[in-house]
């Protein structure tokens, strides 16, 4: 296993995957009271800015969805889009030109992985309290990806 790898993917907590897998539609859209945003609401966020990074683009200033979730299949669609931006992550530990380019002066594409790690480390810290509020934690044994 790689830093990056470690850092998106697998490491300090349980897999990522694994933290957003068993969720229905309802739990997904739950939001607790006293809760600032559902756990639907921390991924997309959450997704928006990693895509930002890996993609060199603009998340056009929404910093959450604007739209509510009509369909479970959304919510693995964008687990999906998390997980495949968390292996393309992962991936450029094997690029070591391209970590090391700036992004911008004094930037490297390796300080801004880092900011999305450390960023996404904190919004499945999130996930994780929601769900322990909802009922919906630990997932259970045989969840895995959806």
């Amino acid at each position: 296993m790689n830093n990056l790898e470690h850092l998106f993917l697998v490491g300090e907590f349980p897999e990522r995957s694994r933290l957003l897998s068993g969720l229905s539609l309802e739990q997904v859209t739950l939001r607790p009271e006293g809760a600032s945003h559902s756990i639907y609401e921390e991924l997309w966020h959450l997704v928006g800015y990693q895509q930002s990074i890996l993609t060199s683009s603009d998340p056009n200033g929404e910093f959450y969805p604007s739209a509510a979730l009509e369909h479970e299949r959304q919510w693995h669609d964008l687990v999906a889009l998390f997980l495949e931006g968390a292996r393309a992550a992962a991936a450029l530990e094997l690029e070591p030109e391209r970590l090391a380019a700036e992004v911008e002066p004094g930037v490297t594409l390796a300080d801004e992985l880092n900011s999305v790690a450390v960023h996404s480390a904190y919004h499945f810290g999130k996930i994780v309290a929601l769900r322990q509020r909802i009922g919906a934690w630990p997932p259970s044994a045989e969840s895995s990806e959806p």
